[in-house]
Parts: structure tokens; sequence; C-alpha cells
């Protein structure tokens, strides 16, 4: 058994490379500019949007309060008529980038230290390289990758997105896998 404080190099290490290599799958390979696609007419929807000063949230449209609400025909109404979907708001202004790369950082060390915890709990040290790689990338990756296939289950995500973003998880989870493999205590 390996305490989870003995970690911590591993665990920041990895962190910092799991930020390093998704800066650079984001900002210099672009293979995730096509995730999202433009609203048609989209100056129209956002004239029909400002005046409802929609607060940032998570919505559903058209929204029915509950199982009873569901059979409503005019529920089933708009349904049918349209447009159906989820919309994600934000606060108006600039993107905070730095905040959200902060929130990034942090949960990349979040997924480390589970790797670490799971790792140091069955695994002692003077572990080879190839067992504490199998336990900590394997914990990564499901820290990093399973939970975003919901969003193409329930959230109508395109699944080639989701595919993009599971096999970014990957590299991660291999990065992750890595890191401890060489920092393991010896």
């Amino acid at each position: 058994m390996v305490p989870v404080m003995s970690l911590w190099l591993p665990i920041l290490v990895s962190a910092v490379l799991v930020f390093v290599a998704s800066s650079i799958i984001h900002m210099v390979l672009g293979y995730h500019r096509s995730d999202y696609s433009r609203l048609p007419d989209e100056e129209k929807v956002l004239d029909a949007l400002r005046p409802a000063s929609v607060p940032p949230g998570e919505y559903i449209f058209p929204h029915a309060m509950s199982p009873a609400a569901m059979k409503d025909p005019a529920y089933l109404e708009k349904l049918n008529r349209g447009p159906v979907g989820m919309l994600t708001t934000r606060p108006a202004g600039p993107f905070n980038m730095g905040s959200s790369l902060a929130q990034w950082f942090v949960y990349c060390l979040v997924v480390s230290v589970f790797a670490a915890y799971v790792a140091g709990g069955v695994l002692g040290p003077d572990t080879g390289y190839r067992p504490v790689f199998r336990y900590t990338s394997t914990v990564a990756f499901a820290g990093y990758s399973l939970a975003l296939i919901q969003g193409s289950i329930w959230g109508w995500r395109r699944w080639s997105t989701t595919f993009k973003s599971v096999f970014d998880g990957l590299v991660y989870a291999l990065l992750t896998g890595g890191a401890f493999g060489w920092l393991w205590p010896r």
C-alpha cells in the first residue's frame, strides 16, 4: 500500500501533462472546431432571446414540469411544432478563459488524486511500471471519459463530438498512467 500523500509528485506531473496536452489538442490540432454548429439566422435567434433576459443555466424546450404534463395536448403540440432542444447560457460578456483553465487544472488534479488513491490502495512501493500504468490509466480514463457518453445518450450531443472527447480522455489517461509509472515510489 502506498499513501496518497507520498504520490504528490506523480499527481502534480500527470495533471500538468494533461493540462498541456489538452491545450495542444484544443489550440493546435483543431479537430474540436466542428463540435458546435452556428445557429441558422443567428442574429434573429439572438434578437428573439435577448428580451427574455435568460439567466445563466441549462434549459430544455419545450419543458414539461411532470410526467402528467408530458401528456397535455398543448405540450404535445409544442413538441410537434418545434423547435425542440436544450440550451445552455452563460453570463453575457467576454469568456473568462483564466477561470475555466484554473478549474480545468483543479479537475486534472482531482482525477490524478483518485488514480493515486486506487493504485496506492492495491499496489505497493517498488511495483513495476506496467501494473502502476494499468491501474492509474484506467481510473484516469474513467474520470476523463466515461461520463461524457451520457451527453449523447440523453442530451442529443452528436456522437462524433463525444467520440472525439472520449479519445482526448484516452490520451489524458495514457499520460496519467505514464507519469505514475515513471514516478512511482521505488
